[in-house]
This record gives C-alpha cells, structure tokens and sequence, in this order.
C-alpha cells in the first residue's frame, strides 16, 4: 500500500538505530559552530543541508563518513551533548517515535589525553539530555542509550567498562545506557578484532547489538553473530546469502537461515544502506524480501541529518517500494519492540501501545 509521511507519522513507531550526532538540527549545527569559530562548507541552512545529502548521495561510505568532520567538533562540551540530546528526544517524539534506542561513542567526545570531557562526563550529559527531552514531550517518548567504541581505535575495553558500569547501575524500568556496541569503518576491522571488550560485555550481562553492513558483507555478519551480537546493526549483506525462488519468494542460505532461526534482529537503514552502495536501489533492499521470509527486520534511520530521512519518511518509502499491508508495517515495529533491550513489563506495554495505535489509525 502507498501511505504518506504524514500517515506515517501518525503511526506508533520504534527506532534501534539512530546516531546522535548524525541527526543534529542544521540551526543547531550553525549556533554550536558560531560559539567555538568551527567553520562550516556554507552558513546558509539550506545550502548547509544539501552538503550532508551530497555526502550520502556520494555512494561511498568514505564520503558519507567525511560529513561528520562538522558535527563531531560541536559536541565537545556537556551542555553540547546535552543540548543535541534533548533535541533529538523531541525530534523523534514530534515523528510519532514512542520508543528509542540512540547510540553515540563517548570517545568522539572525550579526549584520551584529558584535555575534554572524560567518557562518564560525556554519557551523563547525553542521558540528562534524553531526559530533558522526554520530559518535554510529557512521556509521548522514552529514549535509551547505546554506548559505542569505535572499531577502529584501541579505546574499546575502556569504553565497554563505562558502559557495562553504566548499564549496572540503571534501575529496572528507568531510561539508560542499554547495550554496547562497535561503531565506525567496518572493512578491515572485524568484532573479534576487540576480544577483551565483547568478553566484558557478555560476561556482565550487558546486552550486544554490533554493525555489519561493510564487505565483506556475510563475514562480518557471521563474525558479529559468533561474537555475541543479539542484533545486527544493518545486516543488509545478509542478502548475499539468498536467492529468489521462481515463485518470488527468497530462498535463504545457511547464514540466513541460521538468522532466521535464531530470531536475530537486523536494524536495517533502508535509505543509507543505499547511499553507502550496499544496494542499488530501494526497490533492491531486502527489508520487504526479508520480512516476507520471517526475518526479524526492523527499520531504521541511521543518521537522519546525513540521510535527509525521518522514521516516518522510512516507514512511507518502505511501504511503498514493497506494497506493504498494514498488517506488515505493524509487523516492522513489533518486531523493533521485540528486539528493544527492554525487560519483559516494558516490552509487553510497547507492543500495546503499538497495538492501540495502528487500530486507531484505522
């Protein structure tokens, strides 16, 4: 079916993967950027805005990379990172997102010679910020927090430790740091590349969730899947291993097939995936194929300021390209509850207020 972004929007939504500082407001970006003398590619808000998209348009994940040469150095301070995360809290919140996963890497903001915020400084100022912003919504969002290392540094123990300490401490029910993950340039860096931190992360019982969306596609999935990760972040290259049957639907090979089986969600990023090169067109992702197949697919946004997407401008874009019923993108965010790193209680009322929801929309 066709619905539009604004039918879209009024639907109950959840997100799993979101970046921080890959969604800050182009008026935000020019008032951090005049207070610390960063100079940007233009001044102007429109003009700034078609720099981010060129990035994405770019079809190579270096250039899509590049863009956050001019968000990153904004968030050095706490009221910064404060200040984005409250934002980005009522940004999802206006998009009819009810429920949040949003990750950043502490490190990008906390200098290893000490001479910025440290890494707990950076995560209290982005969970202050959270708060702030769902507090502002008067609860129509509740947003949790996914620490990140980056692969391709050597701070990931560090990172892992805060993160695992951070999640030991959130009381049952109360929003957080939820998960840790591995972030950044994938080709060349793969997950068992950090035993010591995926070591920490699962003998604390932090939850796991590890991107994989770079070549070699299956590799790094299955690599991601033997080191713990309970989900997949994009996963999109899963498709390498399927194939399409003469009736059309997908025939999934013994990495798929294990995804399958296992329920192991994928965070798929529809309109990124494409920019990045993974897939040619939407018409080629595999979300609606994977749906159909019984995988556990989710749809999400990555970095809304870089893609120039919403939540809701996915879920419409989506729908359209795989004439989705209804009852299918209800399905979509069902399966985002599902693989939420919730307790039981809250997932059971996400699920509810996602059932309510789409009834009344009806």
């Amino acid at each position: 079916m066709t619905i539009d972004r604004e039918q879209a929007r009024r639907l109950p939504k959840v997100l799993l993967h979101d970046h921080l500082d890959g969604g800050l407001r182009p008026s935000t970006i020019l008032d951090l950027a005049a207070e610390i003398g960063h100079e940007l590619p233009s001044t102007d808000p429109d003009e700034l805005v078609a720099y981010f998209r060129r990035g994405a348009d770019a079809r190579d994940i270096l250039q899509y990379l590049a863009t956050f040469a001019h968000t990153v150095p904004l968030l050095q301070t706490a009221d910064a990172l404060e200040r984005v995360a409250r934002e980005c809290a009522e940004d999802l919140a206006a998009d009819g997102v009810v429920y949040a996963e949003v990750r950043f890497a502490p490190e990008l903001h906390a200098p290893e010679d000490g001479s910025g915020m440290t890494v707990d400084q950076a995560i209290t100022a982005v969970l202050a910020g959270f708060a702030a912003g769902c507090d502002a919504t008067g609860g129509a969002i509740s947003v949790n927090t996914i620490v990140c290392a980056m692969r391709t540094e050597h701070r990931s123990v560090e990172i892992a430790e805060a993160a695992t300490r951070w999640a030991q401490e959130r009381a049952d029910g109360a929003s957080g740091v939820v998960a840790f993950d591995l972030a950044g340039a994938e080709t060349g860096f793969r997950p068992s590349d950090h035993p010591d931190a995926l070591e920490l992360v699962r003998s604390t019982g932090t939850h796991l969730t590890i991107h994989a969306s770079e070549p070699p596609g299956l590799d790094l999935i299955e690599d991601a899947i033997r080191c713990g990760a309970e989900r997949v972040g994009h996963g999109v290259r899963l498709i390498e291993d399927c194939s399409v049957a003469e009736d059309g639907s997908l025939e999934l090979g013994p990495l798929a097939q294990r995804v399958k089986e296992a329920g192991i969600p994928l965070e798929l990023c529809p309109s990124c995936n494409v920019q990045i090169g993974a897939v040619p067109t939407l018409a080629d992702h595999p979300v609606g194929p994977f749906l159909r197949a019984g995988i556990r697919a989710t749809v999400n946004t990555d970095n809304r300021l870089m893609s120039g997407v919403t939540v809701s401008s996915e879920v419409a874009a989506v729908a359209h390209a795989f004439d989705l019923t209804m009852a299918e993108i209800e399905q979509l965010q069902h399966h985002a509850a599902d693989a939420a790193f919730l307790d039981a209680d809250a997932t059971m009322a996400l699920h509810e207020r996602i059932t309510r929801g789409f009834a009344a929309s009806q």
